[in-house]
């Protein structure tokens, strides 16, 4: 699996709905933060080996509604488990 980070900076007025759709919407959504700074939001999301993290950024994040710019960050090496999938016994 590979994971990615993008920043994501909104239309003015449009962050809560941004989020919304992109957790309804995308299956490979794992977080969606609001955040400080030149971003609104920092949403991380999980594809498979043989999705292509360009056009999965171009097709799907970027044309999302109120969308105005991105910021891509492909994580390389995990230090840590994602609690989420993490089973009850594993916490």
């Amino acid at each position: 699996m590979k994971t990615v980070f993008v920043m994501i900076k909104c239309e003015l007025g449009r962050t809560y709905d941004v989020a919304a759709h992109l957790a309804d919407n995308v299956p490979e959504v794992r977080s969606v933060y609001s955040t400080s700074g030149n971003y609104d939001l920092l949403a991380q999301f999980q594809l498979s080996p043989n999705q292509e993290i360009g056009r999965f950024i171009t097709k799907t994040v970027q044309v999302a509604p109120g969308v105005k710019d991105t910021y891509t960050i492909i994580g390389l090496n995990a230090f840590t488990e994602d609690a989420s999938s993490a089973g009850p016994d594993d916490i």
